[in-house]
């Protein structure tokens, strides 16, 4: 629904201005979609935070993690419903498990921060940045740089963690980058039935040349 929404206004948009070429009609769609599309999953998200009464959490979780998962990459349901499910179990059940699993050894916190870092430095090197058929990464150099932009936030990210008091805070980030690690595996391809578009547009190519 959603979809055939943002095609026909991309479509009248095109029909109502002249001189679109193709890179400007795709930059007026991504922002029609990410108007309609993802707006609606983000607003739902922070009311659903604050209904719970994590919503100062949500927000902080939501814009300190998003810039690792652009970095990072990872899969995306192809459907709205499973997008907005994905995107409540990456941003809200890490602040659950903080809640809940509230160590107060401080020496607990130090092991699964160094896990944590230890895990991120071997998942970026074998599988960031995870893109898709949708969003795909084919330049080297820009692969390149989002690689080296994860090394550089996983660490800001831990190290925030690390120093912050506040114990639900860093919890919530270690969790939060675990499962950020989780979405950019084979398996998590695998199980969701997403492609990468590295894969998939230089297989292409290749058949093409």
């Amino acid at each position: 629904m959603i979809d055939k929404f943002c095609t026909f206004l991309v479509e009248k948009i095109k029909s109502k201005v002249k001189d679109i070429d193709e890179e400007k009609e795709m930059v007026i769609d991504f922002g029609v979609r990410l108007i309609f599309g993802e707006m609606p999953k983000i607003l739902i998200l922070f009311i659903l935070g604050f209904l719970f009464g994590i919503g100062w959490y949500t927000l902080l979780l939501f814009f300190l993690l998003s810039p690792y998962r652009s970095f990072t990459g990872g899969f995306h349901l192809k459907t709205h419903l499973g997008c907005m499910a994905s995107t409540l179990v990456l941003y809200l059940l890490p602040i659950v498990f903080a809640k809940v699993s509230n160590f107060q050894l401080e020496y607990i916190k130090y092991i699964l921060i160094g896990i944590t870092l230890i895990m991120s430095i071997v998942f970026i090197k074998k599988y960031a940045p995870a893109d898709t058929e949708n969003i795909p990464i084919l330049s080297k150099k820009e692969r390149k740089s989002k690689k080296i932009k994860a090394y550089v936030y996983v660490v800001v990210l831990l190290m925030l963690s690390l120093f912050i008091k506040d114990n639900v805070f860093s919890y919530m980030l270690i969790y939060g980058i675990f499962l950020q690690n989780l979405t950019i595996t084979p398996f998590a391809y695998t199980l969701t039935k997403c492609k990468h578009g590295f894969d998939v547009y230089t297989k292409e190519s290749e058949i093409i040349s």
